[in-house]
């Protein structure tokens, strides 16, 4: 982990917003969706039955969705037991990972930019992300 300060939920709303040809909007419920060319990126989730407490059965109120590249990427974040990420089985073979709120302080501000720069990258169009690519390559 880096010397960078913890994350917290305005981070991931400032993040996605600063990612180009955003479009931030509001769901049904009041949740914040983040769009590139009409496609979600990062997507603050309703409580759902399938994200809830294992003891409790009390629906998460916190659970983030972020896009991946493929299904290697999520393996990789959902694998790694060091890592907050999960998926359930209502996302089998959807490119996405979930992450809960609560636990951003398991990652610092460079690995929560780097998730919501690979979440913009899943969904911008080609056009989009090789100019992205070409402007921040390393």
């Amino acid at each position: 982990m880096s010397t960078e300060r913890t994350p917290e939920v305005g981070d991931v709303h400032g993040l996605a917003r600063a990612m180009p040809h955003v479009k931030a909007l509001v769901g049904p419920k009041g949740n914040a969706i983040y769009q590139v060319g009409g496609k979600s990126f990062v997507f603050f989730r309703t409580p759902q039955r399938d994200a809830a407490d294992p003891d409790t059965g009390a629906k998460y109120d916190d659970v983030v969705m972020f896009w991946v590249e493929d299904e290697e990427a999520k393996a990789a974040l959902v694998g790694d037991p060091t890592t907050p990420f999960f998926t359930t089985p209502r996302f089998d073979g959807h490119p996405s990972v979930l992450l809960r709120t609560s636990r951003l302080g398991e990652l610092d501000l460079a690995e929560l930019r780097e998730i919501v720069q690979d979440a913009w990258l899943a969904q911008a169009s080609p056009r989009r992300r090789d100019a992205w690519l070409a402007e921040h390559a390393p």
